[in-house]
């Protein structure tokens, strides 16, 4: 008996950061989306995380696997705004960031806001359009403000970007350069359900009885309790050798023979980021090495290029991460 008490005691811990209200809305967020959004658990998660992490995300899968409506359902259960733009081939960058207008009455330029100033921003096809339209992006993304005619305006907090894009569809597209790509925390690849997941979305849709989907969604999440959790993030506990192990797997990328490109500093930076979310999602204090293997995938996914060799034979980005992660010694 004495025995079996000494283990509880030993199993139990209570953490630094107190990492309950996290869990609880976590938990809400899912419960959200689970009404309509099925059999996309680890996408559900990774947006979670990414929101967690102040990054924004890069969801890629073929038209009709609920893309855009669960990017728009997952903002829903935020308590902010949210703006949705679809990307064409003839749209401006002043489409997207606003434009100075003549004020008649005043004989002064105004400047009018685009559809950017918003703290959830839905691009949907981004690759739909130009280079110049795609760079307007780059200082809103990174910065979280832009500079028109000289002037800086800065986002409201929080501000997320969730673009999406279709992989299979070439013409008429432009693909994201790197510099570009590099901007988004994560790349998450949308798959088809499976057979079981596909007859529940039917007995779903049906009993839905054409409603609105959006209108069964509630707003869980307010950015004065998202500053608090972003903050609790940011005292996750990670030792030296958790550095070590991030920075060894970017590092061998560098110089991998598969890649013709590796990951930069900024992936490191993500990768850590990303594992500190997964760990205070899972109530823990502190990273483990499975926090950064989760991570791994999402983050460098579409940051690495592989040789084109290997690219010629069918090989993926996935398959060199995971070549990658088993050449790395687990810390223990």
């Amino acid at each position: 008996m004495e025995e079996s008490e000494l283990q509880n005691e030993e199993l139990h811990f209570s953490n630094r950061i107190p990492l309950e209200q996290l869990k609880e809305k976590v938990e809400a967020i899912k419960a959200q989306l689970n009404k309509i959004i099925i059999g996309q658990e680890d996408f559900i998660e990774l947006l979670i995380v990414s929101l967690l992490a102040n990054g924004h995300v890069l969801i890629e899968g073929v038209p009709g696997i609920a893309k855009t409506i669960t990017a728009k359902l997952f903002s829903k259960t935020l308590k902010t705004d949210f703006s949705r733009i679809q990307f064409t081939p003839d749209l401006m960058p002043s489409d997207i960031l606003g434009t100075s207008i003549l004020n008649m009455k005043s004989s002064e330029f105004e400047y009018k806001k685009g559809p950017i100033f918003s703290n959830v921003v839905l691009i949907d096809e981004i690759n739909r359009a130009p280079a110049k339209t795609q760079a307007a992006l780059f200082e809103v993304m990174e910065e979280r403000q832009i500079t028109i005619d000289g002037h800086k305006y800065k986002m409201e907090y929080p501000f997320m970007v969730l673009a999406t894009q279709n992989p299979i569809e070439q013409e008429g597209t432009y693909a994201l350069p790197e510099a570009q790509l590099d901007r988004f925390l994560f790349k998450i690849k949308v798959g088809y359900p499976t057979l079981s997941d596909e007859v529940t979305i039917l007995k779903t849709h049906h009993e839905r009885k054409m409603k609105i989907p959006q209108d069964s969604i509630e707003g869980v999440l307010s950015p004065e309790d998202l500053k608090v959790l972003r903050s609790h993030i940011q005292n996750i506990l990670l030792e030296d050798k958790i550095f070590t192990y991030i920075a060894q797997i970017v590092d061998k990328t560098r110089n991998h023979p598969h890649l013709y490109l590796g990951g930069s500093p900024r992936a490191s930076i993500a990768i850590m980021n990303a594992s500190k979310a997964f760990a205070a999602i899972n109530g823990r204090d502190f990273v483990t090495p499975d926090d950064v293997k989760k991570s791994l995938n999402p983050v460098l996914g579409h940051r690495i290029i592989l040789s084109p060799e290997r690219e010629m034979e069918g090989m993926t980005p996935e398959t060199v991460i995971d070549i990658i992660a088993q050449s790395i010694e687990i810390p223990r």
